[in-house]
């Protein structure tokens, strides 16, 4: 995984690629001998970032310091440091803790033409608060050992009473599964949602447990029919370093909902600039670098995310999924809809 960091880091290097305006844009002048630091407050937990990071500072000498945690958590930290926070980015994996992060006045409106004209506008906050870095759809997956054709093609046929499978799904507390009640709810209103939120707890094979993989360990060995995940979980199966899970990646089979209807939903993870960061243009130049051409070929390759750069290509895993109709909402409703999916899964009994 180390060659993409080389290659990007000489990339970069050689074309000044990630080049912002003027020296002033960056914080530090040409000629200072410290062009500053940038700290990141981020959810996200993988190899690929810490690379992209180190890509970053080898690029424009600005040092990156990095806060993992829940976002939950980031949020809550950021909100009792008030404005002494060092936070400059938050960084969160689904848009409806962006969109918390932003009404409760923790991020800042970025004037940015780079990540204007880079991310689409459905990807993004329509002030600036946040932009999305990558993108991932929640699908259906099946064991193709098992299940020759898939007997579902919609997320509303897995609440039916009648579908005779059963259902392996996360927790109603994940992020994931949230965002998902409520773009349901953004589309078809309360009294819909909780019907499908009903009829899925129906069918469950189990009590929710474990994480979108464990789900699909779980199909494989037998525990149900169906499982809901994010892909990119599926190419890390795919692509892992223990031969049982590559095995239980090779099984899984997997169906893009509602590709007749308003297409997949998809979720993304994004970053903002704090309300109160010390080093905001830095800040706002690290988020542009995450967008570029070359960061997000890192994220496709090495997470098999899809890219919100539209110039950047799937990874060769998510490629051979196919293409797909996305749900053409703004990710934005995700967050505005979020208490209201939480209530539901509640009241329909989704622990």
């Amino acid at each position: 995984m180390r060659k993409y960091l080389f290659v990007l880091t000489a990339l970069i290097t050689a074309s000044g690629l990630f080049a912002n305006g003027s020296s002033e844009a960056s914080g530090a002048s040409a000629d200072s001998a410290d062009p500053g630091e940038v700290n990141v407050y981020s959810h996200r937990h993988y190899e690929a970032d810490q690379e992209l990071f180190d890509a970053f500072t080898a690029e424009t000498g600005i040092k990156v310091n990095v806060v993992q945690a829940k976002a939950d958590e980031l949020i809550e930290r950021m909100r009792s440091e008030g404005a002494a926070s060092p936070a400059d980015v938050l960084i969160t994996v689904d848009a409806g803790r962006l969109t918390r992060a932003e009404n409760l006045g923790l991020l800042q409106s970025v004037s940015s033409a780079v990540l204007d004209e880079t991310v689409p506008s459905k990807l993004r906050d329509p002030e600036g608060h946040w932009y999305a870095l990558t993108k991932r759809a929640r699908v259906i997956v099946y064991d193709k050992q098992v299940m020759p054709e898939p007997g579902v093609s919609t997320y509303a046929e897995l609440a039916d009473p009648d579908l005779g499978a059963d259902i392996l799904i996360r927790s109603s507390s994940n992020i994931y599964n949230i965002s998902l009640l409520a773009s349901m709810v953004n589309r078809e209103g309360e009294a819909a949602a909780k019907a499908w939120a009903e009829g899925v707890v129906g069918n469950m094979a189990r009590d929710p447990q474990g994480n979108d993989r464990d789900q699909m360990r779980a199909l494989v060995a037998g525990e149900g029919d169906y499982a809901v995940v994010n892909t990119y979980y599926v190419g890390l199966l795919l692509n892992a370093d223990d031969p049982a899970d590559v095995a239980v990646g090779e099984r899984i089979g997997l169906i893009f909902p509602d590709q007749n209807g308003v297409g997949t939903h998809v979720n993304i993870s994004g970053a903002g600039v704090a309300a109160n960061a010390p080093n905001p243009e830095n800040a706002r130049r690290l988020i542009e670098f995450l967008v570029s051409e070359e960061a997000q070929k890192v994220f496709s390759m090495q997470n098999h995310e899809y890219p919100v750069n539209p110039a950047v290509e799937p990874s060769g895993t998510a490629a051979m999924w196919g293409t797909f109709v996305e749900d053409d909402g703004n990710v934005a409703a995700l967050g505005d809809f979020a208490d209201q999916a939480v209530r539901l899964f509640d009241e329909a009994g989704w622990r």
